[in-house]
């Protein structure tokens, strides 16, 4: 079936592409012990070494998913830490959504480093990303309506403001070719950034009620996004100018937040807006939707997601306090 949109699924009678029943992954959790703290946004740094945060009391967080066990270390008050990426050198980066900093956890030394923003209306880093060397960091600021870059190495950062007023920057990815794509939440668009010249440009979704909230880029350059307000997964092609969409199986109100994409170019995405929140992929080749699983704590909202390459693992953070794991393909071998 070609993709359609949720109009023209309406007005023709469209039902939305149903996912196999017997298609399922395999997930499991890990209940986090500091109660009521909203862990998120978990990272990989490999198959059992998992870094995470706490954004509601203010923490970032190391889970060994072989044993269990977790290890928390404190933030200064009122942090409000909303993501965290980690090097290759193993040094976590987190950002500092209420205090208007990015900072730097050496897992070695235990020393935080904070990054503060040279502009005091850039108050809120959001989604954190690097570049292809990791020579620097790309992020999102939703309520400053900016888009930042942080040298790595000299410690410089750089603000680019949305175009719109009120956008609300969210997700963010690199694409192959070193481009920065953005979803633009509080708009119907998208946003590309030249990375050399810091040159933002907009991109019109075909539904100005679209709320693009999370995207993916894959191998080919094509850009693939949920739309949180319409229960839409959809795909532009920047080469053509041209647009796909899908209607998720749950329908208009599935609300898709979190999403990834593995090694053989199938996305990954949570439904939120049912309960319990459902993990389910798509098949770009087929065209279809697979592989729907609920989330056995419930999830209550999975707001972002991290594919582990190696291990074939996609990480979660959920609202009921749990840390998530979802196998969708075999791990490497070397």
């Amino acid at each position: 079936m070609r993709g359609v949109t949720l109009l023209s699924a309406l007005i023709l009678g469209v039902a939305p592409i149903s996912a196999s029943a017997e298609e399922t992954v395999d997930i499991r959790e890990w209940k986090v012990p500091y109660e009521e703290s909203r862990p998120r946004d978990p990272f990989a740094y490999d198959a059992t070494s998992i870094w995470f945060v706490g954004q509601r009391t203010g923490y970032l967080a190391h889970l060994n998913a072989e044993t269990g066990d977790i290890h928390k270390i404190d933030l200064k008050e009122g942090s409000g830490p909303h993501n965290l990426i980690v090097g290759s050198d193993g040094v976590v980066w987190y950002a500092g959504n209420k205090t208007a900093l990015i900072g730097c956890y050496d897992p070695v030394s235990k020393e935080i480093e904070e990054i503060e923003m040279p502009d005091p209306d850039a108050r809120d880093p959001h989604t954190l990303i690097f570049d292809a060397g990791e020579e620097n960091i790309w992020f999102t600021l939703q309520g400053s309506n900016m888009i930042g870059r942080l040298n790595i190495e000299t410690r410089k950062v750089d603000l680019i403001a949305s175009k719109t007023e009120r956008s609300r920057p969210y997700g963010i990815k690199l694409a192959p070719d070193g481009s920065i794509w953005v979803a633009l939440f509080g708009t119907s668009k998208l946003a590309r950034i030249d990375a050399e010249t810091m040159e933002l440009t907009e991109v019109d979704l075909p539904r100005d009620t679209a709320r693009p909230r999370r995207l993916e880029v894959l191998d080919d350059g094509g850009v693939w996004y949920v739309d949180y307000a319409g229960g839409v997964l959809g795909k532009y092609d920047p080469a053509a100018k041209a647009f796909e969409e899908w209607v998720l199986p749950q329908g208009e109100g599935a609300r898709p937040y979190g999403m990834a994409s593995d090694r053989e170019g199938r996305l990954w995405m949570v439904a939120t807006g049912v309960s319990p929140n459902v993990f389910l992929g798509f098949d770009p080749d087929r065209e279809e939707f697979f592989g729907s699983t609920d989330i056995p704590s419930g999830g209550g909202t999975v707001r972002h997601m991290h594919y582990h390459r190696p291990s074939g693992a996609v990480w979660f953070g959920a609202d009921t306090n749990y840390i998530g794991r979802a196998v969708v393909a075999p791990p490497l071998t070397e």
